[in-house]
């Protein structure tokens, strides 16, 4: 993506599977508000398409209309089987990967592994791919083959709609503890020392995608870079490194027993 810093996003929604992922794993409607909001901090929309069998569903079709979301039938087999649904997704995709160029980034809403292909031929192409999708529903190989995995229940619109309800989340997305974190963050700080790089904020969160594309602060109930990389550094029994603006935070690597080459 070095041709191009800004981000023209392709969202391919595959409802059912989102929808029914978040019922039965989160206990919660599907919000595909909160969804666009966490893409939307990456980079601008240009096109939101969603695949579904409408017929079933309900006043989702209304609110996905509302968000300026395209809506493809899905006709399932008599067996109900929804593979040939999945290609015509796949094969939209890749029709505008070629018939778009000025699209560089698509994301896909859903968790299904059948889509591994299409992640990787996008990829191919010099395209930035992320994935949303819940972490219990989502193929992990799916959530470690795109360039970043959005957890579903990490964003803070599904967050704090539990909390209004009333309704806790499950153990499985409870946040982890940060210690769990300082293996990947050293192997980051490792890399960026023997490149002899300043490791900022920015830059360090690239690289640790780059190394694991599932990795998010809010895994560890951080509610940003900077927050994680103090609360990290800490744990690794040292000071945290002083802070400049929000958006910048030197880290030192001997916080975290990294070394740079002599």
């Amino acid at each position: 993506m070095a041709h191009q810093d800004r981000l023209n996003i392709a969202v391919f929604i595959d409802f059912d599977n989102i929808e029914i992922g978040v019922k039965t794993t989160l206990g919660q409607h599907f919000d595909v508000g909160t969804v666009l909001d966490a893409i939307k901090e990456r980079g601008e929309v240009v096109t939101k398409i969603a695949y579904a069998d409408w017929t079933r569903s309900g006043e989702y079709s209304r609110t996905l209309t509302q968000h300026a979301i395209r809506l493809v039938q899905r006709n399932m087999t008599p067996g109900g089987d929804k593979n040939g649904a999945d290609i015509n997704l796949a094969l939209d995709a890749l029709e505008m990967a070629f018939t778009h160029p000025h699209i560089n980034a698509y994301v896909i809403v859903g968790g299904d592994s059948d889509f591994l292909s299409l992640v990787e031929k996008l990829k191919q192409y010099d395209k930035k791919v992320f994935v949303v999708g819940g972490r219990a529903f989502t193929s992990v190989i799916l959530q470690r083959n795109c360039h970043e995995f959005i957890a579903y229940e990490n964003l803070a619109g599904v967050r704090k709609n539990a909390i209004k309800t009333g309704r806790p989340m499950p153990a499985a997305a409870a946040s982890a503890p940060i210690a769990q974190a300082l293996p990947v963050v050293r192997r980051a700080l490792k890399i960026l020392a023997d490149r002899e790089v300043t490791p900022q904020t920015g830059l360090l969160k690239s690289t640790l995608l780059q190394l694991d594309s599932t990795f998010s602060e809010r895994n560890y109930g951080a509610s940003s870079a900077v927050r994680a990389f103090r609360l990290a550094c800490a744990a690794a029994s040292a000071s945290s490194p002083a802070l400049g603006v929000s958006s910048t935070i030197t880290l030192r690597p001997a916080c975290f027993s990294v070394t740079r080459p002599a």
